[in-house]
């Protein structure tokens, strides 16, 4: 048997955390259950390993990341979903009926529009990325829930006759500012694209411009929920008041996460 063919298996468990290990990944024993559990052959194995004790984040390294329970697929260079963001969500599917129509902005992996669909059922869902990379890997992760992912920025790929009719958007804007962007840890910083993360000089430049077009897509009671720091919420819920838009914070201690949900009066 090659050693290209032979089950990963062979390779020791030992060998891999000590690797691990040795280049300062915390859960090494985890992360190397994961690895040993996904490749296919010893020299695949061999390749993720030296890829992980590089510092290419462990989700690019698999492949996948979990979200709310799902596997979703993420390729190198894609914003990697994060756990607290999954308060999002946990929001959105208390406010959305089976049915309901739902946009995902900047969805990079589509991690949030897949993860609601998948709670709720059947949903009408559209989803959108500036980034091709990320719009490929949507793809794979939106359309076999029934979804359709654009390519573009923001509103601009989407239907016109989504205007209006639209219950549930979610918009996981970058809200890092500019200047702090350098000070991420490496394997966002490094591995994941700019676009993705800089939210400009404050952080809430690309909020702006979707809070500002949100009450043309929402239809009457529908709601925008956007994740943010504490930090910037009394400034982002400004920005929603401004818009027209009637905000409300929630937050999470267990993920430290703060949510801001901004729903559209349902009378003028």
């Amino acid at each position: 048997m090659s050693a290209s063919s032979a089950s990963p298996s062979l390779v020791a468990f030992s060998t891999v955390v000590s690797r691990l290990r040795a280049a300062g990944c915390v859960f090494a024993e985890d992360e190397a259950r994961l690895i040993l559990a996904t490749a296919r052959t010893p020299a695949g194995l061999l390749a993720m390993v030296d890829q992980r004790a590089a510092g290419l984040p462990l989700e690019h390294v698999l492949g996948w990341a979990e979200f709310r329970g799902l596997r979703i697929s993420v390729d190198a260079g894609v914003f990697v979903p994060r756990r607290r963001t999954e308060f999002l969500v946990e929001r959105a599917v208390a406010l959305a009926r089976p049915g309901a129509v739902v946009v995902d902005l900047c969805c990079g992996s589509g991690a949030l529009g897949a993860a609601l669909a998948s709670d709720l059922g059947e949903v009408e869902l559209y989803a959108a990325d500036i980034d091709p990379v990320a719009v490929a890997c949507a793809r794979r992760n939106v359309e076999p829930v029934g979804g359709t992912v654009y390519e573009g920025d923001l509103y601009e790929p989407l239907p016109a006759a989504l205007r209006g009719r639209v219950d549930v958007l979610l918009a996981n804007v970058p809200y890092v500012p500019t200047e702090e962007v350098g000070l991420l840890p490496p394997e966002a910083r490094v591995h994941e694209a700019r676009v993705a993360l800089d939210g400009g000089a404050d952080g809430l430049d690309v909020l702006r411009r979707v809070t500002a077009e949100a009450g043309r897509w929402l239809a009457p009671g529908g709601s925008l929920l956007f994740e943010t720091s504490g930090r910037q919420a009394p400034s982002a819920m400004a920005i929603v008041s401004g818009d027209g838009l009637e905000p409300r914070l929630t937050e999470s201690d267990e993920l430290d996460a703060t949510v801001i949900i901004a729903t559209r009066p349902s009378t003028p």
